[in-house]
């Protein structure tokens, strides 16, 4: 199905922004903790994969695409459903808005409290796992833990691919996954909201290891700022991408009825 070039004129309680189709697991916990919030959904599939791209690139680009899907539905509050996003661009988002924004961590620290073993690991984007923020997190939180970090972008394309109704191949994310087989972590973390997407293929991978992810967390923040949405039932939620190739019927289950592409 063709991606539909609609004017959306509405105010929701809760844009949720993401370099694709990734932030779709964390809008998913919004909206089952939060059912009476309105919400739409913007994903930058034109950028993506952020996790390769520079900090200066990021800051320009974010702010852009938000700006523009703003102009079609205002919103109460903004997530950023992107750990590489929010590792840079949560500054000058809320100098730019008014209203609050939030961002994604990695559930390092509820992933060392759930750890038997005190191995636990880190699958997120390159970007993620190497930045500063992610050892300071590591620092605080899992100082008593091994983690073991994996680096992907691939695995970005994967989900993506898988959410266009591609294949996904189980020997390639094995040979991915690799690091942690080797040291067997009982706990894994998530740290791209992208790979939630891909937990059943995981779990196949690596049976018996937990997989962890901020969906909920980031729910119940939202939840903390804005303890009522507006009741509206009857709302349709819409969703902005910055590329056409969209599975417009796989975004309904996520109550995403209306799409828009958006022209920067």
């Amino acid at each position: 199905m063709p991606v539909q070039n609609l004017r959306v004129d509405r105010n929701v309680d809760v844009l949720v922004f993401d370099s694709g189709v990734g932030g779709l697991s964390v809008l998913n916990a919004i909206r089952q903790k939060a059912p009476k919030h309105s919400f739409a959904f913007v994903g930058d599939n034109a950028g993506l994969p952020y996790g390769d791209k520079s900090e200066k690139w990021l800051i320009d680009r974010v702010p852009q695409v938000i700006a523009k899907a703003l102009e079609y539905v205002p919103c109460k509050m903004l997530v950023v459903a992107c750990n590489t996003a929010s590792t840079i661009v949560l500054p000058p988002l809320r100098a730019m808005f008014s209203f609050p924004v939030i961002g994604v961590v990695p559930a390092i620290k509820p992933a060392a409290l759930l750890s038997s073993s005190k191995v636990i690991g880190l699958l997120a984007t390159p970007a993620t796992v190497a930045r500063s923020y992610t050892d300071t997190l590591i620092e605080d939180f899992a100082a008593d833990c091994q983690v073991v970090r994996i680096g992907s972008s691939r695995l970005v394309n994967l989900a993506e691919e898988k959410m266009r109704g591609g294949a996904v191949s189980l020997v390639e994310i094995a040979e991915i996954l690799k690091p942690f087989k080797d040291a067997s972590p009982d706990v894994v973390v998530l740290g791209c909201t992208h790979f939630p997407l891909l937990k059943d293929e995981f779990e196949a991978v690596l049976p018996g290891v937990r997989f962890i992810d901020s969906g909920d967390a980031i729910a119940g923040r939202v939840l903390h700022f804005q303890p009522l949405g507006s009741s509206r039932k009857d709302y349709e939620g819409a969703s902005f991408f910055t590329r056409a190739d969209i599975e417009v019927e796989y975004l309904k289950a996520y109550g995403l009825n209306e799409v828009k592409l958006l022209t920067l």
